[in-house]
Parts: C-alpha cells; structure tokens; sequence
C-alpha cells in the first residue's frame, strides 16, 4: 500500500482524473445524460473557459465530465483525495475508520465520513444472478451484531420481555449465503423468522444448489426449496461432516464482527447495510480469488456510474 500511494493520481488532479476516465470509460468517454458513445459525437471542451475533463455531446447537446451520475457528482473535495481514500477502503482487510481517513488526508471528519458511505454505495451490487448450481455448495447461516433501533416482538411473546442468556435480546439480525471458494451475499432483515430467511435463500439460491446450514429450524426445506439440503448438529458438538460444514460463512461473520468492533465500533442500524455491502465487496475481490489491491481498487471505480448519495432526498 506504501508503494501505491507513490501513484501520482494522488497529488496531481490531471492523472486522478484520467485514471477514473480510463476506468470508469474504456472505451472512451459515454455521455451519461443520453448514453451516446460515438466518439464523432462527443467534443472534448479545451480553453481557458473550460475546466479540464469537460466534454459536450453533440445528441443532447448537453455538457458532462467523469463525475456526472456517479457517487463523486457535485463534490469539491478534490479527486485526488477521492481516489487515495478509495484506495485505503479497498485496501483495508477490516476496513479504515472515517477518523484515520479524516486525519490522514486532512479532509474534514464529517466530510471524510460521507465520502466513506458515497464508496460504499458504489461497493452496492443489486439485480444479481441467483447463486450456486449444479455440484455446487452454499452456505447459510444467520448472526446477531448490535442492538436493533425497534424491538420486534412475535405475537406469542408480545407482553413480555424476550431475553436470552438472562439479558435482553434486542439484536439485528443478519443473514448471509455464500458460494464455497466464491462470492458472499449478506443481508439486513427486520426480523430473523423463517418466512422472511426462507424468501431471501429461494430468491438467492438455485434449486438445483446443494445447501449446508447448521440445524436451526430457520431453513425449512418446503419453503426453500432446495433440493439437496445438508445439516450440521452444533448442539452436538458436530462441526464438520466429510464436507459438510458452515465454517466458511462463519469464517465471513468473524472478518465482519472484527472489523465492526475494532474499526468501526459504532453503526446506526440504518447504515449497517452499507457496512454489510462493504465487507461483502472486499471478500468478493479478495487475494483468494485473483484480485489484488491495484485490481479491487479499480473494480470499484468502475462501480461508481450511476449511483447518487445525497444529504437529503432532493426535492
């Protein structure tokens, strides 16, 4: 990481932004307003009158840069700074804390913390592909991380206080699924029940998957529909069976809890999908995989294009 921030795309605003174009259009500048990608039809502006980077299409006639419809639109907090804190999110195992980013690029705090949540946006994928397949193995299992805003309540139980371990169980639940040597998909639910479980694996998973989960009631084969359904008795004291195990989703839970407690220590739960969509981008581009820090950082870049995170919703 010493080595990459030597890169002059992190104190020369020129090079920051011909590394994003290079990214965000290989194959050269795409109007973001009409989608025209005609090269005859797009004019890079030049002058004193223009500022570097700025193109009109000739189809709509409107003006754009690189930043248009993606995460970094209307900020003024320069490229380079962009791009150095993309580097630290993408770089960092566990993550890095708005605080060390605040202090290392002099940037300030609520600035920094806003920049990190517009990254994590573009680390959002959405309208996948269900995953597994023939011959292949997914792993599901469910966790708790922090106290939920809003207490959900059965309706056998309402009326009297739902406790665990003789302390309050209030916590958010977590669900997670992932692909043996691939991909992980983490989820936020309101309520850890077997409906709203068993909805999320059957509109994840395909059928034809071989599903290993522990021996929580949650996964009912009926509503799943998972056809080859593997159990693992914890109770027992049965973690591995021949192949049959949850030690890899439960390998993701310990990175993710470590991160949260270590770096982040504190996340309202309206933000904690962001978190989940960060963890789960870093373990979907790991080393393990292929992808290394200089490749994660610019699968990232190229995830930027149509996304926005405002302050407020505009009106």
């Amino acid at each position: 990481m010493t080595d990459l921030l030597k890169n002059p795309i992190f104190n020369d605003e020129t090079a920051a932004r011909e590394w994003l174009e290079a990214r965000v259009w290989p194959e050269g500048p795409t109007c973001p307003h009409c989608g025209n990608a005609d090269k005859a039809k797009i004019k890079a502006l030049q002058g004193k009158a223009h500022r570097p980077g700025l193109y009109q299409c000739a189809e709509c006639r409107e003006q754009f840069t690189v930043t248009v419809k993606t995460v970094f639109e209307r900020s003024k907090i320069p490229l380079t700074k962009w791009l150095a804190a993309l580097f630290l999110m993408t770089a960092s195992k566990k993550g890095v804390s708005a605080h060390q980013v605040h202090r290392m690029l002099g940037v300030s705090y609520k600035s920094t913390w806003f920049m990190m949540h517009r990254l994590r946006e573009a680390m959002r994928s959405g309208g996948l592909e269900p995953m597994g397949g023939k011959g292949v193995i997914v792993e599901a299992d469910e966790t708790y991380f922090g106290k939920a805003d809003t207490m959900h309540v059965s309706k056998q139980r309402r009326g009297r206080p739902y406790t665990k371990r003789g302390k309050p169980f209030n916590n958010r639940p977590i669900l997670a699924l992932v692909e043996r040597g691939g991909p992980v998909r983490s989820f936020h639910i309101a309520v850890a029940n077997q409906e709203s479980v068993c909805q999320i694996v059957r509109e994840n998973v395909k059928q034809e998957s071989e599903l290993h989960t522990d021996e929580s009631l949650l996964y009912a084969p009926r509503l799943t529909r998972i056809r080859d359904h593997k159990r693992v008795k914890h109770t027992a004291g049965e973690y591995v069976r021949g192949n049959v195990t949850t030690n890899t989703i439960e390998s993701y839970f310990s990175l993710f809890k470590r991160g949260m407690r270590g770096v982040y220590q504190h996340c309202s739960e309206k933000h904690l999908h962001r978190y989940l969509a960060e963890f789960d981008f870093r373990y979907n581009n790991r080393i393990a995989l292929g992808v290394d820090d200089v490749a994660r950082a610019a699968t990232l870049a190229e995830g930027i294009s149509g996304k926005r995170l405002t302050y407020r919703r505009p009106h």
